[in-house]
């Protein structure tokens, strides 16, 4: 595809050019409390460790993600804006969110 080419969208690929400001998204839930959930449900019985209200763009958020999924030894995704790690590790995260300046809060049972 040429640079002079006036193509905005195709059957074959969707949006060609990129939305303004796509790659600075940044996430502002609620009221800037890390909520930290230990799940079971939907995952026959194995446990996750979520947290909702994260806040930052979205390289922060990812560059968190791994630090933390370094932190506890497990694998982990980024979906929705929520973050899941393998295994029950909310004391860990939980502490390692304070020293970097988040409010933390143990949510659930």
């Amino acid at each position: 595809m040429s640079k002079n080419s006036k193509l905005v969208y195709s059957t074959d690929r969707g949006r060609i050019k990129p939305e303004p400001g796509a790659n600075k998204t940044t996430t502002s839930k609620g009221d800037g409390i890390v909520r930290i959930r230990r799940e079971t449900s939907g995952r026959k019985g194995n446990a996750v460790t979520t947290l909702h209200g994260l806040e930052g763009t979205d390289t922060e958020i990812k560059a968190l993600a791994t630090a933390l999924k370094r932190l506890c030894g497990s694998g982990g995704s980024l979906k929705n804006d929520i973050l899941e790690i393998q295994g029950d590790h909310r004391e860990k995260i939980a502490a390692a969110l304070t020293e970097r300046g988040f409010k933390v809060k143990i949510a659930g049972g």
